[in-house]
């Protein structure tokens, strides 16, 4: 093997991981969870659990298997956030759609989403700078409550025949996210406007 195929191999690797897999499928069951929810029906809503419920899991080990293994990649750490909020933004506005968020609970959805906006934005700026924002202990229970929350506003009614009040926990908990995403956010501005001001 001469050195063009060994970096084509060594390129390959890096794209094609299981690491990146992962994220690759996380992007890629975006539209699958919106289109059952949008279809409608028990089934559909128990299939669009399933298929998030393996996206949710696959955020976890996309950045575990990439460490362990030592295969982390610019491509990887670029993707895996992007893959994240696009999950996140879809199913929420899907959720407004269906009506299973309504009224004054839309609220939720629109400070969680304008924060993971202006957190993005925030962080491609100080990055250009060279300046990384830490991820901090609250931030990843606001992200860990996010994600059960929307979990089960996605079983919504389907999951209401099962256990009752499925849909209120999940608009509960949602607040909560909503919540300390207003924290978290004010943690993020006041550390990123302190390097801006520098």
């Amino acid at each position: 093997m001469n050195q063009t195929d060994t970096g084509k191999a060594a390129a390959y690797s890096k794209v094609w991981n299981l690491p990146n897999i992962l994220t690759y499928g996380r992007i890629a069951a975006v539209p699958v969870v919106a289109g059952l929810l949008l279809w409608g029906g028990n089934e559909a809503r128990w299939a669009a659990v399933v298929i998030y419920l393996l996206a949710a899991i696959s955020d976890f080990f996309d950045g575990y298997l990439a460490r362990r293994w030592k295969q982390q990649s610019s491509l990887g750490r670029m993707l895996d956030p992007i893959a994240d909020k696009v999950l996140v933004a879809v199913v929420l506005l899907v959720l407004c759609a269906d009506g299973i968020l309504r009224g004054g609970h839309i609220w939720a959805a629109i400070i969680i989403l304008s924060r993971e906006v202006l957190v993005s934005g925030l962080r491609e700026y100080l990055g250009e700078l060279q300046v990384s924002v830490p991820v901090t202990k609250i931030a990843k229970w606001k992200t860990a409550v996010q994600m059960v929350a929307i979990g089960f506003l996605i079983a919504g009614p389907a999951g209401d025949t099962v256990i009752p009040h499925t849909t209120g926990a999940g608009i509960a908990m949602l607040w909560i996210a909503a919540a300390l995403t207003l924290y978290t956010g004010y943690d993020y501005f006041r550390a990123g406007i302190r390097h801006v001001v520098d």
